[in-house]
């Protein structure tokens, strides 16, 4: 299993735990090339850290595209449940 399926099934299982929020905002600044503060993965636990790690991992890779834009969407609308994204500009 990857790190991109692990953390769509974590996002799309409870979209508003803390664990979710941090990874949907990390998979958003991923794509967006946006500022994430590095301590709310700290913040995590050890299993979700080493989850949050792989993320970036395999993102760098970009060999997991599909992956990476079926999480992303998912991301983009588990943040919308809690806050609108401000529009770019």
């Amino acid at each position: 299993m990857n790190a991109i399926k692990d953390a769509r099934r974590l996002i799309a299982a409870d979209p508003m735990s803390e664990s979710a929020l941090t990874l949907t905002d990390l998979v958003i600044s991923l794509e967006s090339a946006q500022p994430f503060k590095l301590e709310r993965i700290y913040a995590l636990d050890m299993k979700r850290f080493e989850l949050a790690v792989q993320i970036i991992k395999e993102w760098r890779l970009d060999r997991y595209y599909a992956g990476k834009s079926k999480l992303l969407d998912l991301s983009l609308e588990a943040r919308r449940m809690v806050a609108p994204i401000p529009a770019a500009t």
